[in-house]
C-alpha cells in the first residue's frame, strides 16, 4: 500500500522546506507500519490554475493525479502564509474539485467518487497562529470529493509570534505536542486504509441520487 504528500511549500527543490522535513517524518513512521512512501513537491510541477482535470497547454496535474489514483493515503502538507493556507494549497483543493464532473473519476457502476477507499490528512508548518485553521479547509475538502477522514489526522507545528526561528531551526523535530499529534496521525492512517482496503464502501450513490430526486422539488 502506498502513501503520498504534496509539499505545498512555496519554495522550489533544492530548496530546504521545513514543511518537507515535517512530511519526511511522517512518511518515516509510515513506512515503519509497512506503507511505500512518495513525497512530491507541488511547485515541482507546472500546475496550472483551474478546476479540471487537465488544464492543457502543458499543465503537469494529470501527473499528480495519476499518483493519486495510485495512493491509499494521501496526506497534504501545507506552510501557513499571513495565518491563512498556503497559495499552493489551495491550488490542489481547486484540481481536485474536478472529481465532481469528471466522469473518468468516478465509478461507472456505483456512482462512488475515485477518493473512496482512501484516506487524507493534513500537515501544518509556519509561525504564529493559523495551524487549526488550515488544517480545517484541508480535512473538510478532501472528505467533501470522497477521502475519508479517520481520527486525529492532522498535526502542526507553529513557532512564536513575531516569526524568527521556523520548524527545524527551532527545535519542532523534538516538541511533545507535535509528536504525538504526528504518531496518532500515522497510525491512524495506516489502520483505516487497511481497513478500507478489507472493508470498501458499499454506498451506490446513483441509487442514492435517484432516491433523492423522488423526495426532492425538481426545480432548484
Amino acid at each position: 500500500m502506498k502513501a503520498l504528500f504534496i509539499n505545498c511549500t512555496l519554495k522550489r527543490t533544492p530548496d530546504f522546506s521545513n514543511t518537507g522535513a515535517l512530511a519526511q517524518k511522517a512518511a518515516m513512521q509510515l513506512q515503519e507500519l509497512g506503507f511505500e512512501t512518495e513525497i512530491i513537491r507541488l511547485n515541482d510541477y507546472n500546475v496550472l490554475t483551474g478546476n479540471t482535470s487537465d488544464e492543457g497547454d502543458g499543465d503537469q496535474w494529470p501527473q499528480i493525479l495519476d499518483k493519486i489514483k495510485a495512493c491509499q493515503i494521501f496526506v497534504i502538507a501545507t506552510p501557513i502564509w499571513m495565518g491563512h493556507l498556503a497559495s499552493t494549497s489551495q491550488k490542489v483543493i481547486e484540481r481536485l474539485d474536478a472529481i465532481f464532473r469528471d466522469e473518468d473519476l468516478a465509478d461507472k457502476a456505483t456512482g462512488q467518487y475515485m477518493p473512496y477507499g482512501k484516506v487524507g490528512g493534513c500537515l501544518v508548518t509556519g509561525n504564529e497562529d493559523g495551524a487549526h485553521s488550515c488544517a480545517a479547509q484541508v480535512l473538510w475538502s478532501l472528505q467533501e470529493v470522497g477521502f475519508t477522514i479517520p481520527a486525529n489526522v492532522n498535526a502542526y507545528w507553529v513557532g512564536k509570534a513575531g516569526g524568527e526561528k521556523d520548524y527545524v531551526e527551532a527545535g519542532g523535530e523534538h516538541y511533545l505536542y507535535t509528536n504525538k499529534s504526528l504518531r496518532y496521525m500515522t497510525t491512524n492512517l495506516a489502520f483505516m486504509a487497511r481497513l478500507l482496503a478489507e472493508h470498501p464502501y458499499t454506498t451506490n450513490l446513483l441509487e442514492e441520487n435517484k432516491k433523492a430526486e423522488t423526495e426532492s422539488d425538481k426545480e432548484e
